[in-house]
């Protein structure tokens, strides 16, 4: 008899940590798709923004801007250059009152310039800043998904783990997810 009631309790024993496993939200899912099954992912924000298709758009799309505004300044730096030699050469042939006063009209014409340009890269920035926003906002649902299905807890930013293992990195997954779904973020512009 004693026998038959170890082979039942290694029955009850199976039987329990079957329903056990099946009870652990998605672990079995998670597994069988790659998602890390623990009750604590990691995930690196800034490689999943900067890697993603939609953050490699945002990267180019900036880049191409700042390049054209670059490009633009270059120009109004060689028409400055040009103008305020021109007004070098005519200060001896002018009164000074008169040289003061185109003096000082160039004063404010390079102010007013450096003021435009200044905000043309302010909304570069601020561009680049609102893209991210809309990022993370999209984001947040599909990593909130991921989540779910691997069980976890918490999700923490890499960079603020002391130490961990890799197999709880969420990133490489989060940005598959992400490209699948929002791809370049184009279908969601705002523009």
């Amino acid at each position: 008899m004693g026998r038959r009631v170890s082979g039942v309790t290694r029955i009850v024993a199976a039987l329990g940590l079957l329903f056990l496993a099946l009870l652990s939200p998605g672990i079995g899912l998670a597994q069988s798709l790659g998602i890390p099954s623990s009750a604590i992912l990691t995930i690196s924000s800034e490689r999943m923004y900067a890697d993603s298709a939609f953050g490699k758009r945002v990267a180019r799309e900036i880049e191409e801007q700042s390049d054209i505004l670059a490009r633009e300044n270059r120009g109004i730096e060689k028409e400055l250059t040009a103008e305020e030699q021109e007004l070098t050469q005519r200060r001896t042939q002018m009164e000074p009152e008169a040289f003061r006063a185109l003096a000082d009209a160039f004063d404010t014409k390079v102010q007013t310039i450096r003021r435009t340009q200044d905000a043309k890269a302010r909304d570069l920035v601020q561009r680049n800043d609102e893209e991210r926003v809309r990022f993370f906002q999209a984001a947040r649902p599909i990593l909130t998904e991921l989540m779910r299905e691997s069980g976890a807890g918490v999700v923490l930013e890499r960079s603020s783990v002391f130490l961990s293992a890799n197999a709880i990195d969420m990133t490489d997954i989060a940005i598959s997810r992400l490209d699948a779904t929002l791809g370049d973020g184009t279908a969601t512009s705002a523009d």
